[in-house]
């Protein structure tokens, strides 16, 4: 005969295994944690030190230590173009333990380079945007126009006679300045540097005429009056330059370009665990704090679900693989 405690305790013991099994159902990160070793989470960040995606994922890490209480690790794996590490990530293990930090950069690689290892939109699972940087339209301050409409007239009244830089060919300000010339019906001749520095030193010595650059790099000029800002990029206007329209709102209808950057891991990813580490990314960029250390950085904080990321993954992939097709270009 068993003593009626002993049921009693038995009966105890089962319902807090069904209330701790009910917390770990409604609870992603319980469930999720429960999948996951006490492993470091490995961050990879396919550019070298010092960039913007490096120093974004640095500010992200220890948020997304804390809340996921286990390390994240940085781990920079620079190479060709930003895809080696991608493809790292692409190949690790479905465990949760392996994200990489992507940027546009790598949506423009997948839509001019059919020989990638791996392809962005299938091997890879979106787990969130984390941030958008728009472009500003700058131009030579001794250029007699002050809005965009009398630019653009420029443009089209001298076919062929300005020239804009950018950091280097196939690269995002470069697009930048295609996308305009499309969308504007007008001619400029593209001048490629090795880097936006360069770029904005012939652009205030009067070589070229005008540059989609970095807030951050073209702001000093900016503010200075050796250079003229007509307008940002971006699909709203930015925080830290609210002054400046967008080109879509001054009438260049469907012009949207942004140099974000967002996590990804394996495709092979369980749904739980991608939930769970998209809702740790999400909560750090609400952070206040950590808000405040990107604008610094000429970064606007974005959060948003897998879903929304993979859909707009593939979405800019589209979007540079038919300008680049349109245009004629060759970024092979």
């Amino acid at each position: 005969m068993i003593p009626i405690h002993s049921l009693y305790l038995k009966h105890c013991r089962l319902l807090i295994l069904g209330f701790f099994a009910m917390l770990t159902a409604f609870n992603p990160f319980l469930s999720a944690k429960a999948q996951l070793s006490e492993r470091p989470i490995r961050w990879i960040v396919p550019f070298s030190p010092g960039g913007g995606t490096d120093i974004a994922a640095r500010i992200y890490a220890p948020e997304m230590s804390r809340l996921l209480e286990r390390a994240v690790i940085i781990d920079n794996r620079p190479g060709a173009a930003g895809a080696m590490g991608v493809d790292l990530c692409a190949q690790s293990a479905p465990d949760g333990h392996t994200l990489c930090l992507i940027s546009a950069s790598h949506a423009i690689n997948s839509a001019s380079n059919p020989n990638l290892p791996y392809d962005l939109t299938n091997s890879l699972r979106g787990i969130s945007q984390i941030t958008a940087a728009f472009l500003v339209l700058v131009i030579n301050s001794h250029l007699p126009v002050t809005q965009l409409k009398d630019f653009i007239t420029q443009l089209q009244t001298h076919p062929g006679s300005f020239n804009f830089g950018s950091s280097g060919t196939g690269g995002i300000s470069h697009l930048a300045g295609v996308l305009f010339s499309r969308i504007t019906l007008t001619q400029s001749t593209h001048i490629p540097y090795r880097g936006e520095a360069a770029a904005l030193t012939d652009l205030l010595g009067g070589s070229t005429q005008f540059q989609f650059a970095s807030p951050l790099n073209a702001g000093p000029h900016i503010s200075s009056g050796r250079l003229k800002a007509l307008a940002v990029t971006g699909k709203q206007r930015s925080t830290a330059s609210p002054e400046l329209p967008t080109l879509s709102e001054l009438g260049l209808k469907g012009y949207e370009v942004s140099q974000w950057y967002g996590v990804v891991a394996t495709r092979k990813s369980t749904q739980i665990i991608v939930q769970t580490l998209s809702d740790a990314i999400n909560k750090a960029g609400n952070k206040a704090e950590l808000n405040k250390r990107l604008r610094q950085d000429g970064l606007e904080p974005v959060t948003n679900s897998p879903a929304l990321f993979d859909h707009y993954i593939k979405s800019e992939v589209s979007k540079w693989k038919d300008l680049i097709h349109q245009s004629g270009l060759n970024l092979k």
